[in-house]
């Protein structure tokens, strides 16, 4: 028996090197290169900082910990290959929009910083808290880590899309991008803590690129949208 073979797939390659090196100022590679770096850079630094999150904000121990960590962790692992079936299926764009929309409301609540508020009467005072609960937290962060797996693939099913005979060269491109915001956001996840005091600041800077995602997706798309 013998598999069946796409013929456009089988087309020999003749792209030089420099014409691979100049996709880098390709704004499609560059679009998709941001994409990726939300949805598979963020889940990795997630993965990486959730545990320490848990200890350092709920004062958890370090297995209990650990065990819920991986409650974003797992899905975020094992559910890209249902995103790639809901990106042929629905298509890249209708999928990533949502996937981003998704992120973006969940990190704008998990944004807000646990604080504690006492309200001054002429009788006393009155003590308020506001802020997540593990519970919350735990539900919003598996949210995310679903939304994230079914993002790394539909962003893959871009490229896969417009650039039929560059796959190689975009895909590695747009995996590097993926992996450097995998490096790079712990380290500023932890440069913010450190200079706000505020743990949550790693939400907040995920929310931020989110909101690129998404303005430099509804432009970038807009003629398409309305044609």
């Amino acid at each position: 028996f013998t598999s069946y073979h796409d013929p456009k797939h089988l087309v020999s390659s003749s792209v030089t090197l420099r014409e691979q090196l100049a996709l880098l100022k390709d704004p499609g590679v560059l679009r998709y290169s941001q994409y990726y770096s939300v949805v598979f850079g963020g889940y990795v630094a997630l993965a990486l900082w959730m545990t320490k999150y848990y200890v350092g904000e709920y004062g958890m121990g370090l297995n209990t910990a650990a065990f819920l960590a991986a409650c974003f962790s797992l899905p975020g692992g094992v559910l890209r290959a249902f995103g790639g079936y809901l990106s042929d299926k629905f298509g890249a764009y209708k999928v990533t929009w949502a996937v981003m929309w998704v992120c973006w409301v969940c990190f704008f609540l998990l944004s807000y910083p646990q604080t504690d508020l006492v309200i001054k009467t002429t009788g006393g005072s009155m003590s308020l808290h506001i802020g997540l609960n593990v519970t919350l937290f735990t539900i919003l962060m598996f949210t995310v880590g679903v939304a994230m797996a079914v993002g790394k693939a539909s962003v893959f099913k871009f490229v896969a899309d417009d650039y039929p005979n560059n796959i190689g060269a975009v895909s590695g491109i747009v995996g590097l991008a993926g992996g450097m915001g995998g490096f790079l956001l712990p380290i500023m996840f932890g440069a913010l803590e450190d200079f706000t005091g505020i743990r949550s600041t790693s939400f907040m800077l995920l929310y931020g690129t989110v909101c690129v995602s998404l303005i430099w997706m509804h432009f970038s798309f807009k003629a398409k949208r309305n044609g």
